[in-house]
């Protein structure tokens, strides 16, 4: 009889017909633990990485920038820009294990929080 999934049955003994798979070599079993962690650690980089954050920060500092060079009411949008800054910046915070990064997010947001204050006088 063939073992159910795949392997080499192995009699359970005194005939009552109980097919018991092999259970993995240890080569094998090392090899799938080698697997998973591999496998977390790529996904913990994943996790962990911090420069998509980092160039949206740099593309609205940017936008915000140019938002303050045009004529007309940018008040609003201006407030706009700021909330993404601060979501960016809480998010590289949150990827970061780092405790200069974290400094870092906490000095961002200080100085992002003023410029949200500045901007609400602004039309």
């Amino acid at each position: 009889d063939a073992a159910p999934f795949g392997g080499e049955p192995r009699p359970a003994g005194r005939g009552k017909g109980i097919v018991l798979l092999d259970p993995l070599s240890k080569k094998e079993e090392m090899e799938g633990l080698q697997r998973n962690i591999a496998l977390e650690v790529s996904l913990f980089a994943q996790r962990s990485d911090m420069n998509e954050e980092i160039k949206r920060l740099g593309s609205h500092i940017q936008e915000f920038s140019n938002t303050l060079n045009k004529d007309g009411v940018m008040g609003k949008k201006l407030e706009f820009i700021a909330q993404e800054m601060l979501r960016e910046i809480n998010t590289i915070g949150n990827k970061s294990n780092d405790t200069d990064i974290t400094y870092s997010v906490i000095a961002l947001k200080e100085e992002v929080d003023k410029i949200k204050e500045q901007v609400q006088n602004i039309e």
